[in-house]
């Protein structure tokens, strides 16, 4: 795998997040920083409907209850 410039998905504080970095072959990588190994692979297009969800609430009934 080509060196990867990795976003930290965190707020100040956190010692257990997501990372997300996009590569020159169109494709997302995600990897929990724990597990720096173990990287998940998406397509652009993938992500992008996937991020579009999050932001219409389509995924909200999963956090329900949860403070």
């Amino acid at each position: 795998m080509a060196e990867l410039d990795w976003i930290k998905a965190a707020e100040e504080g956190d010692t257990e997040y997501f990372e997300v970095a996009f590569g020159d072959d169109g494709n997302v990588h995600i990897r929990l920083n724990t597990d720096p190994e173990n990287v998940v692979v998406t397509t652009d297009a993938k992500w992008e409907a996937f991020v579009l969800g999050v932001k219409a609430g389509e995924f909200d009934h999963f956090v329900e209850g949860i403070d």
